[in-house]
């Protein structure tokens, strides 16, 4: 029975009765509630391999075509605060595992419906969030008993939970070629020291336009989205380099502060010009004496990094140069070369160079890139290079590719994996909902309805496949009481197969995190009671 929406209470030192009024509290979490749940239904559409892909115009005029759940929502403008906190939920699904972003925000829509259901029986939110929370931690134990180990040396079962991951994005056809791409380029930078730990920004993506995703090439080394400085008939390829990164400038200096010099006659001013070219002459001078042939200069904004006459006599001295690098490049173009950057002109030495076998710039669709190949002693970096016959697919294509990096990458830091297409859920509906029949009281009742709410994941695969999410739903069940842990929904062939011999397969922390955190946030709405603006 619905809780009466005015309750008498003897207010102390008073000496009559007044009321006070609890609708309101109702009316506020049944709102969050609601708005919450309708940011959920924007993207259960989107999810599973048959997921439709929303096309978000920007304010500034963009357009981004995209079927990941964390873009979507990341760009929505979303106002109510209850709905920005499943926002919020997708962003730390994101940072947490990578994937299954779509999937914590419909699992959290499908137990904020539950939530609303066992609210007017008049059971208390605080009752529902402390038996959310237990289930939660059985949930998390049940997918740990389900999930089968994995090595790293174990190449295929990677590739496998990678192109999984890829087979929901608008760039699946190529899921066969980015799959394994992904794996090694998370390989080459695991550190065998702290295995572990992955750290994403030792993978730099470089996009660039023209040709197809199938030209997307792993590649050992550096790939610079730039052209080569071609002034003054400057050198485009040069064999055992020998490079330095610089930060400083190789033009004449400023004076500090804005002040205009007045020159009276050309003696002085034949003198100024002079002095400049001693300047730049000495500083390149002190460069090849160490014997560096490929100048990388950092982008400068106090003044020019290089000026025509530096580039002319760099050219003259034989010396390659790749000018406005950007500043927070630095660090990994650092890593990759093993050398170090310099300064100052006065700390220029030859122990401060990192070598290659060879920089060349190659024309690439429209454009040119500079790359450096046969790095000697090259950290443990790796470089992308995304192709891509439009914009549109080629942020797609990042997208999908940072997705499939994050799933390789939780596999290493928790080596299980557990089938995909729905088998989980359905599973840990099967099982909690048979542990919700020996608790007793309110909490039996509360688990109930979190067992039924994992039921939404593979109804929304069958609704997205167009096949008969009942019959489909119903049928799984009854081969999950059979015994069949690992039947899930094969939405290629339209029927229940085993998902694992299908090569379904995904993270154990991507399904473990999406419920832990889905359930946090449903916990954190139902306890919200009200809504205070401040100005």
């Amino acid at each position: 029975m619905a809780s009466p929406a005015t309750v008498a209470l003897p207010r102390s030192g008073s000496k009559t009765e007044s009321y006070v009024d609890n609708k309101r509290k109702e009316d506020v979490r049944q709102s969050n509630i609601l708005s919450a749940r309708t940011v959920a239904d924007t993207v259960r559409t989107s999810l599973g391999p048959r997921g439709m892909d929303k096309m978000i115009a920007t304010s500034s005029g963009d357009v981004i075509i995209t079927n990941d759940g964390a873009t979507i929502l990341n760009k929505m403008e979303v106002l109510q605060p209850a709905a920005k906190m499943l926002v919020e939920l997708s962003k730390s699904q994101d940072s947490a595992a990578g994937d299954g972003t779509t999937t914590v925000v419909v699992i959290a829509g499908a137990l904020l419906r539950q939530c609303l259901s066992l609210l007017s029986h008049g059971i208390h939110p605080t009752v529902i969030s402390d038996s959310l929370h237990k289930a939660a931690l059985k949930a998390v134990d049940v997918l740990t008993a389900m999930a089968v180990p994995v090595e790293l040396s174990d190449r295929e079962s990677l590739i496998k939970s990678a192109s999984t991951s890829l087979n929901s994005k608008v760039v699946s056809q190529y899921s066969s070629l980015l799959a394994p791409l992904a794996v090694d380029s998370v390989l080459s930078v695991v550190d065998p020291e702290k295995p572990d730990i992955v750290d994403l920004r030792d993978i730099k993506i470089v996009k660039k336009l023209g040709g197809t995703v199938d030209d997307t090439e792993l590649v050992k080394g550096l790939v610079f989205d730039k052209k080569v400085s071609h002034a003054s008939g400057g050198l485009t390829r040069m064999e055992n380099a020998k490079i330095a990164v610089i930060q400083f400038q190789i033009s004449p200096p400023k004076t500090d502060i804005e002040q205009s010099i007045v020159v009276s006659d050309y003696a002085q001013m034949d003198r100024i010009l002079k002095e400049e070219r001693q300047y730049i002459l000495g500083m390149i001078k002190k460069i090849k004496t160490t014997g560096c042939n490929v100048l990388l200069i950092q982008k400068s904004i106090l003044r020019d990094a290089v000026t025509d006459l530096s580039l002319h006599y760099l050219a003259k001295a034989k010396i390659l140069v790749v000018k406005d690098v950007e500043r927070d490049e630095i660090e990994f173009i650092t890593k990759t070369l093993n050398c170090l950057p310099i300064a100052n002109i006065e700390h220029f030495r030859a122990e401060k160079l990192g070598y290659a076998d060879l920089v060349e710039e190659l024309p690439v669709g429209d454009g040119k890139i500079v790359k450096i190949t046969g790095i000697k002693d090259m950290g443990r970096t790796t470089t992308v290079l995304v192709r891509g016959s439009n914009q549109l697919v080629l942020d797609e294509a990042e997208r999908s590719l940072h997705d499939a990096l994050c799933v390789v990458r939780c596999l290493v830091s928790k080596r299980f994996l557990i089938a995909g297409g729905g088998a989980p859920e359905i599973e840990l509906s099967r099982q909690l909902g048979a542990w919700a029949k020996v608790l007793h009281g309110m909490e039996g009742y509360c688990v109930k309805s979190f067992a039924e709410a994992l039921e939404v994941i593979p109804y929304t695969l069958a609704e997205n496949a167009g096949l008969n999410p009942i019959a489909i739903v119903t049928e799984l069940r009854n081969r999950h009481a059979q015994g069949e842990i690992n039947a899930g929904i094969n939405v290629r062939k339209g029927q229940i197969t085993n998902i694992l011999e299908e090569n379904v397969v995904q993270p154990l922390l991507v399904s473990t995190s999406a419920i832990t955190l889905a359930t946090e946030c449903v916990r954190m709405i139902l306890k919200i009671d009200d809504i205070v603006t401040v100005r």
